[in-house]
């Protein structure tokens, strides 16, 4: 696989070999397997089965291979078929052109070739269809072939049901008559002597829909699913969707058609900006999506695209150039709309074409396109067709990049015009996001509830003294090996020249501990008996007296040495386990030995558990020791390669520090409750800041301002960019979000300070408070004041806050002991101290 997979896609893959592993032990002809895989739009699901495919064939840590396996990829779409065919074809590192094959009507084999992936879609296999048929050029049909492979081949073949975009059929007969040719696959049919496939893998993005197509079977059901907000976690979307509307009801299409044209030029130039400052190696173009009514007998659409046209070519002061506006008008060749000629193309295309720059459709986008250059989309459409423009979205939501931007929250998002909706209708599109078959796991409102602040223009000395600033990413990722962390840590530190030997060292290093591993088991005595259990095993006999009628053990004991070949095959799965080809590389080094005592050495430290735990606990330490070292200069680096390091971090078991990097803009929500707020580091566009604080916030807020505070930031949780603190729930990392950091200034200094405002009857209350305390132990040099702060009543009678400063050694040590919050109210009782 060329690219590398998110966290939770991973799981997805280990997931599904578990399942399949299962299959393969559960079933007989009586018993087929079916394997239902939803993930959300998205969430990569065919990079997922790309992995799936390439272990299977060729082996992976846990799996031999299975050179011989075959996999029959059917969709209802031949626009599907080769758009998965493309996909693998450019994300896999193994799956060569020639394992990819689609199926065509000339197709005539006995059985599947083995090692190969075949595209076969519904639309090719009704009962007129010449795949269907003999015929003097045909000898097998393809029911045949299908029923041969899974009679002779049931453990290596595979039926992955492409479900992902079914329920997008404008004509409900169509869609009927592919989901009966795909029960045949689930349910098998005598009339076209089609024998139940022995494993069928259903991918899909609404589960119910799947389980419908497989209702009434009799197969084993197992079930792997990928969780919204893992997809929602990993950066492969955007985050919100922003809906524009008219606030009354006016003929105003053309004008929110401007609005649109002036968000996408606006995304262009920003995208641009942001890909020369970063280095990317290729720049993001996005395409203006424009979605237009249905037409007649006399007219393509009942849209007035020429006007739409002169827009453009107003907006750009220029000509439209040939092929920069493209359709995806079914049946219908190049069109023309006044003096200009609008290519047809192919959705699959768009997405590799830089030259185009809008494309206009009615409703076949939402049909497994995929395209996250489309960032704007304009819709002509009327209110009651909100089920396919939430569809549509489905289809923009991923990000160009395939990771979220940290530093704009302006590129992490999708903007939607709808001119002909009003605030009614436009709740219809965003519960059909939010709820419906076309559910999207992201944040979902209007332009006016989500708006985007840029830094505060006026506070920019404050940012540049930010950069010490220290976070934490606490993750869900899974959590990768340390030694996997730590040799890919070194070896991209100096693929980014920020330390040239880092990665030859650590290579050596880890050599070393395994020899000198593997020294003590020799000179302990534990060595020659693992090796005796690998190269060579016992053999008894047991001896039948037909005389007799009766039989005996032969007592004589028989050793017979393990073959060359199964110790290579031995050898390999432990070079899997260490990762990297860590243990070909200890082969090399030792080349001047015996290969298959080399071999042997790998397989036994491999197999010796507290070997390996001793190796990945020296890794942990490494890795923490080495990332600390390189951090400032990690995070000098382009974004793409800051956010690898991130995703090292963020897959580590310990909570590992990283700068805290303050954007350049972030995203919030609006609401009718908002008030005012001055000296906020971030402004909306008129240079005001609203938000909606509680009482304790806004009192701490009043208080600190009044002392001095000249500016200050609402740390808002969840989000990516804001401020996060490990802490401890019942031995499991929880990040914590401070409501408040505020910003002082000592002479020329700036001097930043955490504050938690924290409601004392809360469970968390003693666990927050210890993560406050071992927070401030590590970076009590980075901030000035850490505090939790309660409101109490003080010896006057009278409401304070009071305020425990973890920066302060003593009360640090109180607080990191403290195991109840009972224990915790007594240290504020004592310790506390009020601002004024």
């Amino acid at each position: 696989m060329r690219d590398t997979l998110f966290p939770f896609q991973e799981n997805a893959v280990i997931e599904l070999h578990q399942k399949i592993n299962n299959a393969h032990a559960l079933w007989n002809e009586n018993n087929p397997q079916i394997i239902s895989f939803s993930a959300p739009t998205g969430s990569g699901k065919t990079i997922i089965l790309t992995t799936l495919i390439e272990e299977i064939v060729f082996g992976s840590t846990e799996n031999d291979a299975e050179n011989d396996a075959v996999f029959v990829w059917l969709s209802d779409m031949p626009e599907l078929n080769e758009q998965s065919r493309l996909k693998i074809e450019g994300k896999s590192d193994k799956l060569f052109v020639r394992c990819l094959e689609t199926i065509d009507a000339y197709f005539d084999q006995e059985y599947f070739s083995g090692g190969m992936v075949y595209f076969l879609n519904t639309q090719k296999l009704g009962s007129e269809k010449l795949l269907t048929q003999h015929s003097d050029s045909r000898q097998f049909t393809i029911w045949e072939t299908l029923t041969n492979i899974a009679r002779k081949s049931p453990h290596r073949f595979y039926v992955i049901i492409d479900e992902a975009h079914r329920g997008t059929w404008t004509n409900q007969r169509a869609e009927k008559t592919a989901q009966s040719i795909m029960q045949k696959f689930i349910f098998g049919s005598k009339e076209d002597e089609l024998c139940v496939m022995p494993l069928v893998i259903g991918v899909t993005a609404t589960p119910q829909r799947f389980q419908n197509l497989i209702s009434g079977t009799s197969s084993t059901i197992q079930n792997v699913k990928v969780s919204p907000e893992d997809v929602r976690d990993s950066g492969l979307l955007k985050d919100r969707i922003i809906i524009h509307y008219p606030e009354i009801e006016i003929n105003a299409d053309m004008t929110m058609f401007q609005n649109a044209v002036d968000d996408w030029r606006k995304k262009c130039k920003t995208w641009a900006a942001y890909c020369e400052d970063s280095g990317e190696k290729r720049t993001v173009k996005p395409v203006l999506v424009v979605q237009v009514a249905d037409g007649n007998d006399t007219a393509v659409t009942k849209t007035d695209v020429a006007d739409c046209l002169r827009i453009l070519e107003k907006t750009f002061n220029r000509p439209l150039l040939p092929g920069e506006v493209v359709h995806t008008f079914n049946d219908k060749g190049n069109v023309s709309f006044g003096n200009y000629v609008m290519r047809s193309v192919e959705p699959s295309r768009i997405e590799e074409d830089e030259k185009i720059n809008v494309v206009f459709f009615k409703m076949n986008l939402s049909t497994g396109w995929d395209c996250p250059r489309a960032e704007t989309i304009m819709s002509f459409r009327s209110a009651r067709d909100y089920t396919y423009i939430a569809q549509l979205l489905g289809r923009m939501i991923r990000t160009p990049l395939a990771r979220r931007i940290a530093s704009s929250a302006y590129l992490n998002n999708v903007s939607l015009f709808l001119p002909y909706f009003n605030e009614e209708t436009v709740l219809n599109v965003v519960k059909a996001l939010q709820e419906g078959e076309a559910s999207i796991p992201a944040e979902t409102g209007t332009g006016r509830q989500m708006v985007t602040m840029e830094r505060n223009r006026d506070l920019a000395d404050i940012f540049t003294a930010a950069a010490p600033l220290i976070t934490y990413r606490v993750d869900k990722a899974r959590k990768l090996p340390p030694l996997k962390r730590y040799y890919s840590l070194s070896r991209a530190l100096t693929l980014d020249d920020i330390d040239t030997n880092t990665w030859k060292i650590a290579k050596n290093t880890i050599f070393k501990k395994i020899e000198s591993e593997l020294e003590k088991m020799k000179s302990n005595g534990s060595y020659d008996e693992a090796v005796n259990s690998i190269t060579g095993f016992g053999l008894k006999s047991l001896i039948f007296d037909y005389s007799g009628n009766a039989y005996t053990f032969d007592k004589t004991k028989n050793i017979l040495s393990v073959s060359e070949f199964d110790i290579e095959g031995t050898f390999n799965r432990a070079d899997r386990i260490l990762g990297d080809g860590l243990g070909k590389d200890y082969w090399v080094r030792h080349g001047d030995r015996d290969h298959i005592e080399v071999k042997t050495e790998v397989i036994i430290f491999v197999n010796n558990e507290k070997a390996m735990q001793k190796l990945g606990g020296f890794a942990e330490g490494e890795f923490a020791e080495i990332f600390d070292k390189y951090s400032d200069e990690i995070y000098k680096l382009p974004e793409a390669r800051q956010d690898y390091y991130n995703k090292l971090v963020e897959t580590s078991d310990t909570p590992i520090p990283v700068p805290w990097l303050l954007p350049l803009s972030i995203d919030a929500s609006l609401s009718s409750n908002d008030k005012p707020y001055k000296n906020h580091l971030y402004l909306l566009e008129d240079g005001s800041f609203k938000s909606s604080l509680n009482t304790w916030e806004e009192g701490v807020l009043k208080e600190e301002l009044e002392n001095g505070a000249m500016a200050w930031l609402r740390n808002l949780p969840r989000k990516k960019w804001a401020l996060q603190i490990p802490y401890q729930v019942n031995g499991v990392t929880t990040p914590m979000f401070p409501d408040l950091m505020v910003v002082n200034k000592a002479g020329k200094d700036y001097r930043f300070s955490i504050l938690e405002p924290h409601d004392p009857s809360l469970k968390d209350n003693c666990d927050k408070a210890r993560g406050l305390a071992l927070f401030a132990e590590k970076h009590k040099n980075v901030y000035s004041r850490i505090e939790l702060i309660r409101k109490q009543k003080g010896k006057d009678g009278k409401e304070h806050f009071y305020r425990l400063d973890m920066g302060k050694v003593k009360i640090r040590n109180l607080v990191r002991s403290v195991s109840s919050n009972a224990e915790l109210d007594r240290i504020f009782d004592n310790e506390a101290v009020t601002l004024v």
